[in-house]
């Protein structure tokens, strides 16, 4: 795909995964999107065809093209939130007296086995919403809080492939804190571009392991990127 057209479909992403564009509405015509881009109305189309290839907008002829793109946080958020609710810290206490030290063990207990269980349960269905998750990291060239939303969402992807909601609330937890916006701030400081390609190359074996059942080699990668994570955060903290 051209690089034009990747830049422009990321940028219209952008605008739905920052609710610019909220789901369900309908997203300015290919006209008005080409007059702002300063691009041709057949470059306009081809970016928005590759975003409904990816389910994130439907195109509907003669009505126009509609946001399809629903990122999984509300629905943790609100489960996340409760959760917390009965005499334990809330969700901004977690995140304001967590130190960069508990992040990593939180995270290097979970994930690492959260993967291991999704690798062997994931159902087909799981695996193609992966694919289309990890299909649309790869779009992000520059934009660190869009690759951080979308990383979310992967991550949340393999979570709920666990089908063990227990695991799923408790991922669910840190997805929050991790959220907040001490800690989201510092996150979009690690997500360089250079930071980003490397996720990307790591993101996409990951899934390859897990669509192969492969179980090392996912563990294996998802503890390489915990821990080079935590200790690029443990050093800029």
């Amino acid at each position: 795909m051209p690089l034009q057209v990747k830049e422009i479909a990321t940028k219209i992403f952008d605008r739905i995964a920052l609710s610019q564009y909220p789901y369900g509405t309908r997203i300015p015509a290919e006209r008005d999107l080409a007059e702002e881009f300063k691009q041709s109305r057949a470059t306009i189309r081809h970016a928005l065809d590759f975003l409904a290839a990816y389910d994130v907008v439907v195109r509907k002829p003669g009505s126009g093209t509609f946001v399809s793109y629903q990122a999984p946080a509300p629905a943790e958020a609100v489960a996340a939130s409760t959760v917390t609710s009965a005499g334990y810290p809330t969700i901004s206490q977690l995140a304001e007296t967590a130190s960069p030290f508990a992040m990593n063990i939180a995270g290097s207990i979970i994930e690492p086995e959260m993967v291991r269980l999704a690798t062997i349960y994931m159902s087909s269905r799981d695996i193609a919403e992966l694919a289309q998750q990890v299909a649309m990291l790869e779009t992000v060239v520059t934009e660190a809080d869009t690759f951080a939303a979308l990383e979310e969402g992967f991550m949340m992807i393999i979570a709920r492939g666990t089908h063990n909601s227990l695991i799923v609330a408790m991922y669910a937890i840190l997805h929050e804190v991790r959220r907040h916006p001490q800690w989201a701030a510092s996150r979009r400081e690690m997500l360089t571009p250079a930071r980003i390609r490397n996720n990307q190359h790591l993101f996409r074996s990951l899934y390859n392991a897990i669509e192969r059942r492969n179980v090392e080699t996912a563990v294996e990668l998802i503890t390489l990127h915990v821990s080079s994570t935590h200790e690029t955060m443990i050093y800029e903290s």
